[in-house]
């Protein structure tokens, strides 16, 4: 049982379904085809899986200062995976943001990650009016990857479907709000962290 100290640590935690096989958790849905560090989702002892929106603020900080902490201290030891899903759900402009993701991940996964940072970095300056241009800019000037096959495969609508089935993921698994991190160990769902989740937070209720 989470106690009220973690859980005012963590936003909220909790989760119905505890106990659930991973495998049949709907966080977990189409898991392999998502962006991941460390071994790939159910081989390590661990897996996060953390519902994101570029826009969202709340996102942001638990990206820039929970995330690095879960990379060195459980995704390089190999305890735990760490899986992104993208979840526009909060701003406008988050919308062609994932959908410029999907679009980058499925040409490079170093892009991704760079662009996914950059968009938290430098949230405040992105609109619905400049987030293209912006993300071809950047692309093209700090990736490998061509800004505007992205942005271009963006209006296309290439990238709809793998958006589509995030949001569809995340509706089936109750992620009512960013970020929504869904943790697993040995196999089975644990919890459910929302919010401001910090990394202490996940750590305990992992037991790690």
């Amino acid at each position: 049982m989470v106690g009220a100290g973690l859980a005012a640590t963590a936003g909220c935690l909790g989760g119905a379904d505890e106990g659930t096989a991973a495998e049949d958790h709907p966080a977990m849905r189409g898991v392999d085809d998502q962006p991941a560090l460390g071994p790939p989702p159910g081989d390590a002892e661990a897996t996060i899986v953390a519902f994101e929106d570029p826009s969202c603020h709340r996102c942001r900080a638990f990206a820039l200062e929970t995330v690095p902490k879960i990379e060195s201290n459980l995704v390089e030891p190999g305890t735990a995976t760490y899986v992104y899903r993208w979840y526009p759900v909060v701003y406008e402009w988050g919308k062609p943001a994932t959908k410029s993701l999907a679009a980058t991940f499925e040409r490079d996964a170093d892009a991704f990650w760079a662009l996914q940072e950059h968009y938290y970095r430098t949230q405040s300056e992105f609109s619905t009016g400049n987030v293209l241009d912006r993300t071809r800019a950047f692309l093209d000037a700090e990736t490998a990857v061509d800004g505007t096959e992205v942005v271009d495969a963006v209006e296309a609508g290439e990238a709809d479907d793998a958006v589509q089935r995030n949001l569809d993921a995340g509706e089936a698994a109750d992620a009512n709000t960013t970020p929504s991190v869904y943790l697993f160990k040995e196999g089975e769902f644990r919890t459910k962290a929302s919010g401001s989740v910090s990394y202490d937070a996940i750590e305990s209720a992992l037991g790690l």
